[in-house]
């Protein structure tokens, strides 16, 4: 298009009063971001819809909807999906909400008069001078009914597998600074993908507190549990036993070794790790089964508390052997939860003290939200293949068994 014809384009549009129509605006962008995105993905596959080149390197698989809020008001996004890989449009930003969180949290925090130096340096590194009270309040208050939307969004289907797990971060509460629990829930749906169920805060990471939270996810539609993820602490267990009835329970192994080598001298903790470990090399079950009641008999004469503690977890460290073999990476420990546990304590730290609970709810909703999206356009966490296997062969329950009944250890010789 020439000057003159684009000047004359210009001339018409102010005439007519269509650039201060938001509707024509609005259909405008619109249409430029539906180019945009078929333009990306054409690139990224290296072919047009429905061509079939020898350069292709993925095939389109529909769409999915999505809102962008923009100045001329909220657009509704058919972002393209592909069977393989995974593509995000560049004119959004994956992370904007929950940096407007931290945002957010720390300009609170200077204005509740309880800021240091360093967070007013923090304040001008990331360019918020200037900003009012009453703009704060406005991004927190827009934060907070996503957050609101996104912890209490119903649930639908089934959750077979299901990670819960807690970290502490210090909060400002009733003029002292205590050290709060947020606790998180994910899990995999029936399909194969993984979820974001919900976050809370509280004083104490008690069976109570627990007991609310699982109650609240059952009562959003969280059904299906076949198997929960986590480590030893007393009050959740009651609370899984008590809400989940009927689901098995897997001990974080990792969270499980630490506590089996804090029991063995330093110098031994290496012989010990290794025998321990041949329990879950092997490719079964009941083979499982009966090589820790070896080692725990070999390890009985030098370290009888580790024996015990063996004896004494048999089941709920191997609850997850009863589940598909292809899943049992990913089903032994709580490690995709210590991951993200890792990210959100990346982001808290820079704020140090939370000036209320609300404030931390505010940026854990808002980072984890982002990452359930992210989660929902990747990759399956497991494959169909592996999800058709649980379906087909459900797993019988485990029974917990109290030490002082197991009898069938071979007396130390």
């Amino acid at each position: 298009m020439t000057a003159p014809s684009i000047v004359t384009l210009l001339d018409a549009l102010h005439k007519d009063g269509a650039l201060a129509n938001t509707d024509f605006l609005r259909e405008g962008l619109a249409w430029f971001a539906r180019q945009l995105m078929e333009l990306e993905v054409t690139q990224q596959t290296q072919a047009q819809p429905f061509e079939r080149t020898p350069d292709r390197t993925a095939q389109r698989n529909g769409y999915r909807s999505r809102e962008w809020d923009t100045r001329v008001g909220t657009i509704d996004l058919a972002i393209p999906k592909l069977r393989t890989g995974t593509y995000f449009p560049s004119l959004l930003e994956p992370r904007r909400r929950a940096e407007h969180a931290l945002l957010s949290v720390v300009q609170e925090a200077y204005l509740l008069g309880i800021s240091t130096r360093k967070v007013d340096d923090l304040v001008q590194a990331l360019g918020m001078q200037g900003i009012s009270k009453s703009q704060v309040s406005r991004i927190c208050s827009e934060l907070d009914a996503q957050g609101d939307a996104f912890r209490n969004r119903p649930l639908e289907g089934t959750y077979p597998y299901l990670w819960l797990d807690a970290t502490f971060v210090h909060v400002r509460e009733d003029g002292k600074v205590t050290s709060q629990a947020l606790v998180i829930a994910i899990a995999v749906h029936a399909d194969g993908v993984r979820e974001l169920l919900g976050c809370d805060v509280g004083p104490t990471e008690s069976g109570a507190f627990w007991e609310a939270f699982l109650r609240r996810l059952v009562e959003r539609g969280l059904a299906g549990v076949k198997l929960v993820i986590s480590d030893a602490h007393a009050g959740l267990k009651d609370a899984i036993a008590a809400i989940l009835s009927g689901a098995s329970w897997q001990r974080c192994r990792v969270h499980f070794m630490r506590n089996l080598l804090a029991l063995v001298p330093k110098h031994a903790q290496a012989m010990v790790s290794a025998a321990v470990r041949t329990i879950f090399a092997q490719p079964d079950r009941s083979q499982a089964k009966a090589r820790l009641r070896e080692v725990a008999h070999s390890l009985r004469g030098r370290f009888p508390r580790v024996t015990e503690l063996l004896l004494s977890a048999e089941e709920d460290v191997l609850a997850y052997m009863a589940f598909p073999s292809s899943q049992w990476r990913q089903l032994h420990s709580t490690n995709p939860l210590e991951r993200l546990n890792r990210e959100i304590k990346r982001r808290t730290d820079v704020v140090g003290i939370f000036p209320n609970p609300t404030a931390l709810l505010r940026l854990a909703s808002a980072l984890l939200e982002e990452v359930h999206d992210e989660w929902k356009i990747g990759r399956r966490y497991f494959s169909q293949e592996s999800m058709a296997l649980l379906h087909a062969a459900a797993p019988l329950p485990s029974p917990t068994v109290a030490p002082t009944e197991r009898n069938d250890l071979p007396s130390a010789a």
